[in-house]
């Protein structure tokens, strides 16, 4: 249990905001005596007279502070959205432009993944500038191998904790590269936003998550734009294959989420970012021989090695990284929502793209199927407890329509109106 409580740490440092909020709000009910009079706010703090406007300036100062702290977290969103929406668009219409002089999608999966071995050094250079308690590489790195066990990363862990989601990183990518080459970037991208839906339902599935009704018509959201997707191209060979690979590609991904969660939980930034090492690190050792067989036979020949388009090669996987770091540590700095609210909007970037590069055709099945998706997408991050938000948001609606009338009844009863409901706010508010 000890070591679960440390594992989770750092979510509790990234929700300290909320809970200044919720300490600030719930003292809201002692201000009821403020508005209410000022003799009543001096016998209740023993007579003195400065006490109350101390208290007031105190509860402004504390307001501001947590308001400075949402307002500076919600900036830090919206650059990551900008910042995850980018790199995501970006590495997917680099790679498009890099099959036209480098058809070779496993070499370019197995480049791109080779560069996941710069996190922990990464993690490591941030652990020195940002920790009072600097360890060296070798402490630090056994620290976080209690990640995989009392052991540490033994071969047993390894071929069996590691190396299959090692697996499903490269054929995660690989059918999203391989989805290119079929069809255009915007299609794919849409499509891979069905993998939330897929986490979903595996999540409710093999981890038995809450079922949700909301995420249930996401779900069929989801299937229904695939379906839409493949009739807008009219059930062409061609399409087909490329809306199978990527469908299969957000599988895959959706698949990687749920095992990691049943089989090794949540992680903290360092060992997040050492299994990230060990699977580029992984790749680079097991599966540097397979790109030399698919030359030699021909299957992805690209010549010599000054025929390769090094320039795109190191783009696109520059820009996956930059996007993994993002997606995987920017829960540090702002909100989960937003970083995925970043990856949806990556499909009208690139729809503008492919629509000013003349390679798409927008028809209305089309444009309705993209649309569903996405929408699907959006109700998946909505929270667990988003249908008791909505009743009382509209019963704070409700009350605030009701306020002219009470006001006309007298100041008594408008006084007796404002303490009923200050109580209710300070319910909704938690």
């Amino acid at each position: 249990m000890k070591k679960h409580s440390a594992r989770v740490a750092p979510l509790s440092a990234c929700n300290s905001p909320v809970l200044t909020l919720t300490k600030v709000k719930g003292e809201e009910r002692p201000r009821e005596n403020v508005v209410g009079s000022t003799a009543d706010g001096q016998a209740a703090n023993g007579g003195a007279p400065g006490a109350e406007p101390a208290t007031g300036r105190w509860r402004l100062r504390c307001c501001i502070k947590v308001t400075a702290v949402q307002v500076r977290k919600a900036l830090w969103g919206i650059a990551m959205v900008m910042c995850v929406c980018s790199s995501w668009a970006g590495s997917t219409q680099l790679a498009k432009l890099t099959f036209k002089q480098f058809d070779a999608p496993f070499t370019l999966t197995w480049f791109a993944t080779t560069w996941n071995c710069l996190f922990f050094p990464l993690y490591y250079i941030g652990h020195l500038c940002k920790s009072p308690e600097r360890q060296t590489p070798r402490q630090r790195f056994r620290e976080c191998c209690r990640f995989f066990g009392d052991d540490g990363l033994t071969a047993k862990v390894f071929f069996t904790k590691v190396a299959p989601f090692g697996l499903l990183w490269i054929l995660t990518n690989y059918l999203y590269l391989q989805a290119l080459r079929k069809i255009n970037t915007t299609d794919v991208s849409a499509l891979f936003c069905c993998n939330k839906a897929f986490v979903f339902l595996l999540s409710w599935i093999v981890l038995r998550d809450r079922f949700m009704g909301v995420r249930i018509v996401a779900a069929i959201f989801a299937i229904a734009g695939i379906v839409m997707m493949t009739y807008a191209d009219g059930f062409h060979s061609h399409s087909v294959m490329g809306i199978t690979f990527v469908v299969a590609s957000a599988s895959m991904s959706a698949l990687y989420k749920v095992l990691f969660k049943m089989v090794l939980g949540s992680a903290k930034f360092g060992e997040a970012a050492l299994f990230l090492t060990i699977v580029g690190g992984a790749n680079f050792v097991f599966i540097s021989f397979v790109p030399v067989i698919l030359y030699f036979t021909h299957v992805e020949y690209f010549g010599s090695l000054e025929d390769i388009p090094w320039l795109y090669l190191c783009g696109v996987a520059g820009l996956l990284f930059a996007f993994n770091i993002l997606v995987n540590f920017g829960i540090a700095i702002t909100y989960p929502t937003l970083i995925s609210l970043g990856i949806v909007l990556s499909v009208p970037v690139n729809a503008m793209v492919d629509l000013y590069t003349c390679e798409i055709h927008f028809n209305a099945v089309r444009l309705i199927a993209v649309l569903i998706i996405c929408l699907g997408f959006l109700m998946l991050l909505l929270p667990e407890d988003w249908d008791q938000c909505f009743i009382q948001l509209h019963a704070k609606l409700q009350s605030k329509r009701e306020e002219p009338a009470e006001e006309e009844a007298g100041p008594g009863s408008s006084l007796n109106w404002s303490r009923r409901a200050r109580p209710s706010m300070s319910t909704f508010t938690h």
